[in-house]
C-alpha cells in the first residue's frame, strides 16, 4: 500500500500543524488535574497561529522585519 503524502498548505496560508507540541500541553493541562480532550492540541495551535498573525502585522506595520516579545 502506498504511503499518502501531506498535503501543501495553499499559497501564502501557513500550516498551524506543529505550532505545539502535544503531550506538552495535555502534560500541563493533567498538571493542574484536569484532562484534555482530543480537540484541544488543535484549537490550542489555532490560538498559537492567530497570535503569530496579529504579532506579524503589528511588525509590518511598524516597518520591521523580526516579529519581538512586544508583539504579542
Amino acid at each position: 500500500m502506498a504511503k499518502k503524502g501531506k498535503k501543501a498548505a495553499g499559497k501564502g496560508k501557513a500550516s498551524t500543524e506543529g505550532l505545539v507540541v502535544g503531550s506538552k500541553v495535555k502534560n500541563y493541562v493533567k498538571s493542574k488535574g484536569l484532562k484534555s480532550s482530543g480537540e484541544l492540541i488543535d484549537a490550542v495551535s489555532a490560538c498559537v497561529a492567530c497570535c503569530l498573525d496579529k504579532a506579524v502585522d503589528r511588525a509590518k506595520a511598524n516597518k520591521r522585519s523580526t516579529v519581538r516579545p512586544g508583539d504579542l
